[in-house]
C-alpha cells in the first residue's frame, strides 16, 4: 500500500512500481478508521471532495451506502452504529473513490460470529460487482480459503513465502462439498501448528 518502504528490491502493481500511498490504492485499517465526527453519508463521501458538481457525489455516495445496505442510516454517527455498521461504512468509502486496488487489513476483527459472516459475503459481493483487486491480510483460514483467488502464508519472522497457491474452487465455496478444498484447509492448518479439528 506504499506505507512503509521496502527493504530490498522494488513492488509494482501493474507497471507502477510502489512508492507510497495513491488514492487509487485504497487501505481500510484493522482497528476501524470512521471519523467519529462526521456521519456515514459525510464519512464515505470523504475521498470525493474533489468532485464539483455536487449533485453526482450525492449520487455516489448514496449509490455506495446502499450497496452495503445502510440506507436510511445517513445521517448516523459511528456511535449510534453496530461494529458490523461500522465496518460496512468503511468498506463503502474505500468502494466510493473506485480504486484500482482495495487492501483489507483483518476486516472482520472484533465481530460476532454472524456478523463476521455477513461481511465476508458482503465483500465477496462486492468483489464479483466492481471487479477490482483485493489483497486481504487475515489469520482466519476459512475466510482465506472461501474468499480468496490467491492463498499466501508467510512464515514467522522473519517472514518468508511458506505457501503460495492459486484457489481454482468454484464459488459459492463450501468445505462440506468439496474434499480438496478440505485437504488444504488440512495442510494449512497443520503447516501452522494447528489440528483444527480439536
Amino acid at each position: 500500500a506504499g506505507f512503509e518502504r521496502q527493504y530490498q528490491g522494488q513492488v509494482f502493481i501493474g507497471n507502477h512500481r510502489v512508492g507510497g500511498p495513491r488514492p487509487d490504492h485504497i487501505f481500510v485499517f484493522q482497528h476501524g478508521g470512521l471519523l467519529e465526527w462526521m456521519t456515514v453519508r459525510e464519512n464515505v463521501g470523504l475521498g470525493l471532495r474533489h468532485m464539483k458538481n455536487k449533485t453526482e457525489r450525492n449520487e455516489r455516495i448514496g449509490e455506495y451506502i446502499d450497496m452495503v445496505d445502510l440506507t436510511g442510516f445517513e445521517d448516523h454517527y459511528p456511535h449510534q452504529l453496530s461494529g458490523g455498521m461500522m465496518r460496512r461504512v468503511e468498506l463503502a468509502r474505500a468502494m466510493a473513490v473506485n480504486p484500482d486496488v482495495l487492501f483489507l487489513d483483518e476486516p472482520f476483527t472484533g465481530l460476532d460470529f454472524l456478523t463476521h459472516m455477513r461481511m465476508r459475503e458482503e465483500v465477496l459481493n462486492l468483489h464479483e460487482y466492481i471487479g477490482k483487486t483485493i489483497i486481504m491480510v487475515t489469520h482466519d483460514i476459512d475466510d482465506a480459503l472461501i474468499m480468496g483467488d490467491r492463498l499466501v502464508i508467510f512464515s514467522e519472522r522473519p517472514a518468508r513465502i511458506a505457501l503460495s497457491r492459486k484457489l481454482d474452487f468454484p464459488r459459492p465455496r463450501d468445505f462440506a462439498r468439496n474434499m480438496e478444498m478440505n485437504e488444504l484447509r488440512d495442510e494449512v492448518y497443520l503447516m501452522l501448528g494447528v489440528h483444527h479439528a480439536l
